[in-house]
């Protein structure tokens, strides 16, 4: 006869007080595992039917979706658009005005006079005389020459039809110095140059009086304004280069 440590139980390696319950202990763990399903299900079941019952809150809104939450007010309500009355101005009568470079830019702190300034200017008035009394215009040469920093309505300006060549300083020559001299030059009615100064510097003092010196020979056509000549001042450019 076989002994009964000899069977599968009651071998002679392992811990034989398990091995003989491991059956039922198995079956018991599954059943409490069963049991614990069943039991969360129930609950969840009981739950889902009795949900649509409970009351809610007076007045609550239930957001289901993200799509309820609907666009913030900053977007659905637009702040109303305010007409405001554009005045009703007359556009002047200027030129269209043309776009120069940088260096030409000469004077940066230009005043542009008003239409009634210019207006004063083109035709003054001398409506307020006595009757019978001559109107005498006596308008001496030199208000005809104005400085450099008054402003003179012009329509069409000055074109130079001669523009004399400076001479090249000769230090400056061998010295291989080179610049651009900006001239500002007063045209009279005839279209001679009757006064000339430096708009912008070179830099090198010899080619600036070089410029300045020749300026008087040039010739211009001169400005019209009204259709008669005026006395303007006009800017160009002195180049000097080493060929």
């Amino acid at each position: 006869m076989a002994k009964a440590y000899d069977h599968a139980l009651y071998s002679p390696y392992g811990a034989y007080e398990l091995k003989s319950k491991y059956q039922r202990n198995f079956g018991i763990g599954t059943l409490i595992a069963l049991g614990i399903v069943v039991v969360i299900v129930a609950t969840a079941w009981i739950i889902a039917s009795f949900g649509d019952d409970m009351p809610t809150a007076a007045g609550a809104v239930v957001i289901q979706t993200v799509a309820d939450l609907g666009p913030p007010p900053s977007v659905a309500q637009k702040p109303p658009q305010i007409k405001v009355q554009q005045p009703n101005v007359a556009a002047p009568k200027v030129g269209i005005p043309k776009p120069v470079a940088d260096e030409e830019v000469l004077d940066e702190d230009v005043v542009i006079a008003s239409r009634e300034e210019l207006a004063e200017i083109v035709a003054p008035d001398i409506s307020n005389v006595g009757d019978g009394s001559d109107i005498v215009v006596d308008i001496g040469e030199d208000e005809f020459l104005p400085p450099p920093d008054e402003f003179v309505p012009v329509e069409i300006y000055p074109e130079m039809i001669y523009q004399q060549t400076p001479d090249y300083p000769r230090l400056a020559k061998q010295a291989g110095i080179t610049g651009v001299v900006w001239v500002k030059a007063l045209v009279d009615k005839d279209g001679n140059v009757r006064d000339a100064i430096v708009g912008k510097s070179s830099g090198t003092a010899s080619l600036d009086d070089a410029a300045v010196q020749a300026a008087f020979k040039n010739k211009f056509k001169p400005g019209i304004q009204n259709g008669r000549p005026v006395a303007v001042w006009v800017t160009f450019k002195v180049e000097f280069e080493i060929n």
